[in-house]
């Protein structure tokens, strides 16, 4: 199967338009809180769809090795930018959390912690998104070797915990979030059998020559 990518001249330019776009659902929203277009509770709104975001820009970081595995479409050189667009709004989400929505009262902070055990979910997988966002860099590949595969292989535990606090956040599984637990099914699912579709495909060009 031949691989589609984007020729090497566009690759840099494209790369910071996928910054501009992915940041663009973050600044509307602020704009919509600004003039109140965020409804009755536009805190708990805002704080909802900067954290919904960060969903989307995780599983769309994974879908990058399925859909060159299997389809070949070759988006490896954004995988770095959709990794930290979900970092950019994972942290928006929590500032916005701390701030505005609990005042940086830390009585109800942990109080809120002990009563929602989502928050600690949501937490992990902050705290665990930092070390990979913070080795997104050719430094850190060449500086860690090995290990920096080893380290960003917590994408597969952050996902997990991000779909996990979505889902218990809203008390109710409707469309929205059983498509998001699907998804999230898929793509995790797929890393359990990605060695075998690998070792098959290899099997098949090894037929063709």
């Amino acid at each position: 199967m031949a691989t589609l990518a984007i020729p090497p001249r566009y690759r840099a330019a494209s790369v910071w338009a996928l910054y501009a776009l992915g940041l663009m659902p973050g600044l509307y929203a602020f704009y919509l809180g600004i003039y109140g277009g965020l409804g009755a509770d536009p805190v708990r709104e805002f704080e909802h769809r900067l954290g919904l975001w960060a969903l989307r820009f995780l599983c769309l970081g994974l879908t990058v090795t399925p859909l060159r595995d299997l389809f070949g479409v070759n988006l490896i050189a954004y995988r770095r930018a959709l990794g930290l667009l979900a970092f950019y709004y994972v942290l928006a989400h929590f500032a916005v959390y701390l701030t505005l929505d609990r005042g940086l009262i830390l009585s109800s902070i942990l109080g809120d912690i002990l009563k929602r055990p989502y928050i600690m979910l949501g937490m992990a997988g902050l705290l665990m998104l930092i070390p990979l966002a913070l080795t997104s860099n050719r430094w850190s590949i060449r500086r860690l070797g090995p290990r920096w595969n080893q380290l960003h292989k917590l994408a597969y535990p952050i996902l997990l915990a991000a779909v996990l606090h979505y889902v218990l956040s809203l008390k109710a599984i409707t469309l929205e979030p059983a498509s998001y637990i699907a998804i999230v099914t898929l793509l995790l699912g797929y890393r359990l059998v990605r060695p075998k579709v690998v070792d098959w495909k290899r099997g098949r060009r090894s037929l063709a020559r």
